[in-house]
């Protein structure tokens, strides 16, 4: 928008304060929406447009944004768009009223010698919001069409919102700007819809089976339940460095568990202070469940029924196109063994080849691989496997070493009773049956603050108040994680487009 558009809106404010009108009014009953507004054209009693200008006799009040005007000498023509949809309205010289503040009654068709129409025709511009009073009528063509009776403007656009038919075009500034996107792009705010019911299905598929919903801090001492560096800030009132929580704060809901909560689960923010990618964000959200008296195989059953509930409620379908791959939840979901994967992908034995093999395999595979310890390079390596697997698969038997809270396996102790989803190359979900030995807890918690301590930020901190709390006795339990990387995936979008806004850097405008 140019400067001297912005001052010609500016100026007209100003204008529209000296004629009494406010532009911003507190308040106003929109009355009727856009129900009404069809019900209303189904009927057959529709008068012509010659008998509502012969004696109007408005039945509806609406309010929305102006999107088009079109002056046509004593009649101007123009659009009105809500959240779903748009309509044409018509005023004239003879009939249209402008209110001048809140309260219907509060209109004038002449101030200054100069009619409501002209006021009409000079200070609204399109983007501004609108409330209009009408009565519907159909043009000869048939297009349903407002004959508007009354306007009150409810906020003065001092700033264009851009061409309508065209957009944003420039990507960063859909992001940066995303409430100008939202407006321009239909799809956008439909799919920032069924994000919302997306959550609201895992959260009621899960109160329908009696989890009761539960909310853990997202500042914390110790940071656990995932292999990620975490944010760092200081609490001035207890002069401490804390961090902000990696997961939905698995150590909190395990420790309900030792407090007779038998089923939990919490859908809220995390945070992880790692790169970008279209499958990582550094806030997003992610649910967290716990199963008491239940494994890793009922959990996954429990799962496979709440995808397909997801799918079936948020799109209607089962068959999705994702990253080129074509996904049917419909399929049988085969199982497939960590290390096994890895031997037939990379002639790599996870448990016998030494470290130096697996580096100079991740080099040979040009595999993004950090190199800080055993376990690091394995998780490359599967990394690595993972994206010549598309769906469906879960990924069984994971190792106890990279694995610090699964359950291991009784007649495998190297081995974890957790599982791993894999869709179109990437890790959808996790879970696994819980560990609520506390010293083998403690023994594995010691392993990871070993190669914290050696330089590996994204090992996970010991909890030694935690295992005190295994030391009163945990059930066996169950646990599974998702995430905004789910949504992102059937919608076949980079995680930062799904969500409603996300973090950018600021723009120097000096």
């Amino acid at each position: 928008m140019s400067l001297n558009e912005q001052d010609s809106r500016i100026n007209k404010l100003n204008e529209l304060k000296l004629l009494g009108i406010n532009a911003y009014p507190e308040k106003f009953d929109k009355k009727n929406d856009i129900s009404d507004v069809l019900k209303i054209f189904e009927e057959s009693n529709i008068r012509s447009l010659k008998e509502i200008q012969e004696g109007p006799n408005s039945l509806i009040a609406t309010a929305w944004r102006l999107i088009l005007l079109r002056p046509h000498g004593s009649i101007t023509f123009g659009k009105i768009k809500g959240q779903d949809w748009e309509i044409q309205i018509m005023f004239d010289k003879k009939n249209t009223k402008i209110i001048l503040w809140e309260g219907e009654d509060n209109f004038v068709d002449n101030i200054n010698e100069q009619n409501a129409y002209k006021i009409i025709q000079k200070y609204i511009d399109v983007w501004d919001r609108i409330w209009v009073k009408w009565e519907p009528f159909k043009t000869m063509t048939g297009e349903k069409t407002l004959f508007v009776d009354k306007i009150q403007l409810l906020s003065k656009s001092l700033l264009s919102l851009g061409e309508k038919f065209h957009g944003i075009e420039n990507a960063d500034m859909k992001i940066r700007k995303r409430y100008l996107n939202i407006i321009h792009n239909d799809p956008i705010k439909e799919m920032l819809v069924r994000r919302s019911k997306f959550w609201n299905t895992i959260r009621n598929y899960l109160l329908e089976l009696w989890f009761l919903e539960v909310d853990t801090p997202i500042l914390e001492n110790t940071t656990w339940g995932a292999d990620a560096n975490p944010f760092v800030t200081h609490h001035n009132a207890l002069d401490i460095d804390i961090n902000l929580r990696i997961s939905c704060w698995e150590l909190r809901q395990k420790r309900l568990l030792v407090a007779w909560f038998e089923k939990t689960f919490e859908i809220w923010r995390i945070f992880r202070n790692e790169g970008m990618s279209p499958e990582h964000a550094q806030d997003y959200t992610q649910m967290e469940n716990y199963w008491a008296f239940a494994d890793y195989k009922q959990m996954m059953e429990l799962i496979k029924n709440m995808y397909l509930k997801v799918v079936d409620t948020v799109y209607g379908k089962r068959q999705f196109t994702i990253k080129w791959h074509e996904v049917n939840f419909d399929d049988e979901r085969k199982e497939i063994d960590y290390s096994a994967i890895i031997k037939k992908m990379t002639d790599i034995d996870i448990f016998d080849s030494s470290e130096e093999e697996m580096v100079e395999k991740l080099k040979e595979l040009r595999a993004d691989g950090k190199v800080w310890n055993r376990a690091r390079l394995v998780d490359s390596l599967r990394k690595y496997c993972r994206k010549n697997i598309s769906w469906p698969a879960f990924l069984v038997n994971v190792p106890t070493f990279v694995s610090p809270l699964a359950k291991a396996k009784q007649d495998n102790p190297n081995l974890t009773n957790r599982f791993q989803i894999i869709i179109a190359w990437s890790e959808i979900w996790n879970g696994f049956s819980e560990l609520n030995d506390p010293i083998d807890q403690r023994n594995r918690f010691q392993q990871q603050q070993d190669m914290r301590d050696a330089w590996d930020p994204e090992a996970q901190m010991a909890d030694r108040e935690y295992v005190e709390a295994l030391e009163h006795g945990m059930p066996p339990a169950a646990w599974f994680g998702v995430s905004d990387r789910l949504f992102s995936f059937l919608e076949d979008l980079p995680i930062r487009e799904t969500h409603f806004f996300t973090l950018c850097k600021p723009v120097n405008k000096d």
